[in-house]
């Protein structure tokens, strides 16, 4: 497993690299001054040419390139054209807004997807009903499923919220940034179910496409490996139809899901953005929002190498689990 997860970690090397080149070229040719951005338009020549020196700007492309890598490497993004402030900080506190919308959605991706594989494919009465919710689910955008959700559970039921993170104006603000988990530090379990109920509707509306395509796939392998001659083995000695399922065929069934997973993922964290501008939760979709309206070109380059770096993270993890639920994989 510790080779297996060196090798994955090497090959990953290649993919940041080429990331960080990326972001760096898209920096060169936008449309963008950094210089200006950053002393303002009526700024004296000299104070612009001492800033674009202190900037680097007038060293060659492969001295900025390295330059701009070995910062990047020590957590440095350069600061920010709005805020003035470090891009670093400003995406520690707001990327973990964002990281505990993916989080909720991910275990209801799990529940839903789980619940809708095992039903079809073991044709569960209703299962006929939940085949047609899934192709609709799969058609579903992400911005009319949020209209929905907002129509349906706060305008017609109004039994959840659906702006912000909590209703509590005096609600924590440390030491993880995770309000949950901050909430539950604190001692405040009623702020945790508050929290926890904002979670809910954006959640769900990023978890639907990808819950009902982790439930197509998982039913396609099930009922693929309930198939097999070790199955037929099993029953033959008399093995329950549960124990069977839950025993021999699930473990087998779910290597690709894991693979649909790691696909699955750059939509969901593209879609947690979208989420969280309808939603009006204060993550990392509202800071890069923001961003973009006002040309911070460091703020959207910093944001793009954190998600990228999530993205081939979250894809090792991904891949290990494939290889734990079967051996017979190598990654």
């Amino acid at each position: 497993m510790l080779m297996t997860l060196g090798r994955r970690f090497l090959g990953a090397v290649p993919v940041l690299l080429a990331l960080v080149a990326v972001v760096f070229t898209l920096q060169k040719i936008a449309p963008v001054d950094p210089v200006v951005a950053l002393v303002g338009e009526k700024a004296p020549p000299e104070v612009y040419e001492a800033a674009r020196e202190k900037l680097g700007l007038n060293d060659p492309l492969p001295v900025q390139l390295l330059g701009y890598l070995g910062k990047a490497l020590q957590g440095d993004l350069g600061v920010s054209t709005v805020t003035r402030t470090p891009v670093a900080d400003n995406i520690l506190e707001f990327l973990p807004v964002t990281l505990e919308l993916v989080f909720v959605a991910g275990i209801l991706i799990a529940v839903i997807g789980s619940f809708l594989g095992l039903a079809t494919a073991q044709g569960w009465r209703g299962s006929g009903v939940l085949r047609v919710v899934m192709i609709s689910g799969a058609s579903v955008p992400v911005f009319l499923a949020c209209l929905l959700a907002m129509l349906i559970f706060y305008r017609w039921l109004d039994i959840l919220p659906v702006t912000g993170q909590t209703s509590f104006y005096d609600a924590p603000t440390g030491p993880t940034h995770f309000l949950l988990i901050d909430s539950l530090l604190a001692g405040r379990p009623v702020l945790f179910w508050d929290a926890l109920k904002h979670l809910i509707l954006p959640a769900l509306c990023i978890a639907i496409t990808p819950a009902v395509a982790v439930g197509r796939v998982l039913r396609s392998s099930l009922e693929g490996t309930m198939r097999a001659e070790y199955i037929r083995t099993a029953r033959s000695k008399g093995i329950g139809e549960k124990s069977i399922l839950i025993q021999h065929a699930l473990r087998n069934a779910v290597g690709p899901v894991f693979a649909l997973l790691g696909l699955q993922l750059a939509g969901m964290i593209g879609n947690s953005i979208v989420v969280e501008l309808i939603f009006a939760r204060p993550g990392i979709g509202l800071f890069i929002a923001q961003a973009i309206s006002k040309g911070d070109f460091n703020t959207i380059a910093g944001v793009t190498l954190v998600i990228g770096v999530l993205y081939v993270l979250a894809n090792i993890i991904v891949d290990l689990m494939q290889a734990v639920a079967d051996p017979r994989v190598t990654v």
